[in-house]
């Protein structure tokens, strides 16, 4: 899916998180996973559900990067992430997905500075 109305041009110190995504990177603006092509366009993608960011309840994930009653959501200090179907949160390196009182862990996205 295309991007339209896209001015700013995603790449290597652009202030935008990248985030490595099969063969390329791509850039986290806004909620969405952004990537360049090379005339410009600019796609929306998500990381797929597969073995290394599944989708699964992990209920007893005790992560140690926020306070147990931390409420992921928009505004919560940490930038969304399209993951399968739904929206996850960059935590630590990892993949935090709110379900039933809990963070779900949902593996481990690898960072390009």
């Amino acid at each position: 899916m295309s991007c339209t109305n896209h001015t700013h041009r995603h790449g290597p110190g652009c202030g935008h998180t990248g985030v490595k995504h099969g063969d390329h990177v791509d850039y986290l603006h806004d909620g969405h996973l952004h990537h360049t092509m090379a005339d410009g366009t600019v796609e929306e993608h998500h990381l797929p559900v597969d073995g290394t960011n599944p989708a699964a309840c992990t209920s007893g994930h005790a992560c140690t990067a926020h306070a147990a009653d931390h409420v992921h959501g928009p505004g919560c200090g940490h930038e969304a992430v399209p993951h399968g179907d739904h929206t996850c949160y960059l935590v630590d390196g990892h993949l935090h997905f709110p379900h039933d009182g809990h963070c779900d862990h949902h593996g481990p996205v690898s960072l390009v500075k």
